[in-house]
């Protein structure tokens, strides 16, 4: 990399940035599309699902290493896959932040108008609240990202608090019981979901500019920065599953399409545990709203060659956070389902099938003489194909 290594972003930075970028609404759907599988099983799908998203993320980490500018997955997958691969790059990139998008813009309707109606006893629309922190974003993100990264670690700190007054307020009251509950046969259709989790894959180009290229730096950001929301999701999905019980429960709620702080609430009534959790998955979501958001205006303004001059960037904050925000209006219960369309039909093609298929035609086909992120060879490519497919097979069987 011909990248200089003068002043280059902070490592804490950017591990904030991918750990802010994971931690978001899936906090607040995976209790309700976990619940019914169990604990134990989801234990193992949410490692599962972290290791092969580390995987795919260091595979697409070397691919945008072999370039001197900065480019986007589609231009990386343009530029070694051909007209096909930008292709199926940005219908699926649209696809998966469109339906992420509309998570967040309802999940955040959904959290405002809870706090209004706990602290004034006044019960507002959810799409008020949507609509009033979707033009808090357009601002924030309008100013670019530097001042994006010290907001973020505002809302980082937010969210470190509250996630340790949630542990220690909650962890006494978690009944053991409810966390026996298991049921395997369907502990697979969990995974969609958890991919998106861990999806920080979209802010790789930009974390290489802000790194300027420092391969040590960069690895040490991603594993870092993914390991952090994994731990955090454990913790999450221990309390939450100890506090509620399935039936007449998280099995309602997954009928409901509800999210997790409403059901807490409904099963466990006021307490600290419940405040905690609810500003806990504000702060969460926010984070994460935030990050997908900036990484889409640079996907929009690299796909459509746009300029981030005052009149460009009001384009490309409108063409960000418009679209979702009308859909969330029109069609209110998509939550749950968003995001497990996001995970099987966006994130696995995306940030799975592409980086691997790129890798493959990068190293064997183009050549390139630049150190493997992941070791492997082949097979190592291969099996991601093949994981990624079957997952997306897993979620039109269960829909069928």
């Amino acid at each position: 990399m011909s990248l200089s290594q003068n002043n280059s972003g902070s490592v804490v930075g950017g591990i904030l940035l991918v750990a802010g970028c994971c931690i978001g609404a899936a906090m607040l759907g995976l209790p309700i599309l976990t619940a019914i599988t169990g604990f134990q099983p989801s234990l193992i799908m949410f490692v599962g699902s972290w290791f092969f998203m580390l995987v795919t993320g260091l595979l697409l980490l070397e691919v945008n290493l072999w370039f001197y500018d900065e480019v986007s997955i589609i231009s990386m997958a343009d530029r070694t896959l051909g007209w096909t691969g930008k292709v199926v790059g940005w219908l699926t990139f649209l696809f998966l932040f469109y339906s992420l998008m509309v998570a967040y813009v309802s999940g955040t309707g959904v959290l405002f108008a809870d706090f209004v109606h706990e602290l004034a006893g006044i019960r507002i629309p959810d799409w008020v609240g949507s609509f009033g922190i979707s033009m808090l974003f357009a601002v924030l993100i309008y100013s670019g990202t530097g001042f994006v990264d010290r907001f973020n670690r505002i809302l980082m700190a937010g969210l470190i608090i509250t996630y340790l007054v949630l542990v220690t307020t909650g962890l006494p009251h978690v009944n053991i019981e409810y966390l026996k509950f298991t049921d395997w046969n369907i502990s697979i259709f969990v995974v969609p979901a958890m991919i998106v989790s861990f999806g920080y894959h979209n802010l790789i180009p930009s974390l290489t500019t802000y790194l300027n290229g420092d391969v040590k730096k960069l690895r040490t950001t991603i594993f870092i920065g993914s390991l952090i929301p994994l731990v955090i999701y454990l913790v999450w999905e221990f309390v939450i599953l100890g506090l509620v019980p399935v039936e007449g429960g998280f099995r309602q709620a997954l009928d409901e399409g509800q999210m997790a702080t409403r059901v807490l609430r409904q099963a466990v009534g006021a307490s600290w545990v419940v405040d905690a959790a609810e500003y806990f998955a504000f702060f969460a979501i926010v984070t994460s709203f935030l990050c997908v958001a900036l990484s889409f205006v640079d996907f929009l303004a690299d796909g459509l060659h746009m300029k981030k001059d005052a009149k460009g960037k009001m384009i490309l904050c409108s063409l960000t956070l418009v679209p979702p925000l009308v859909f969330s209006f029109i069609y209110q219960k998509m939550f749950l389902q968003a995001l497990n369309y996001a995970g099987a039909f966006g994130a696995v093609v995306l940030f799975g099938i592409l980086p691997a298929a790129m890798v493959w035609s990068g190293r064997y086909r183009e050549k390139m003489d630049k150190p493997h992120m992941v070791p492997g060879g082949k097979i190592t490519l291969v099996l991601v194909i093949l994981i990624s497919v079957g997952i997306i097979i897993s979620e039109i069987m269960h829909e069928v």
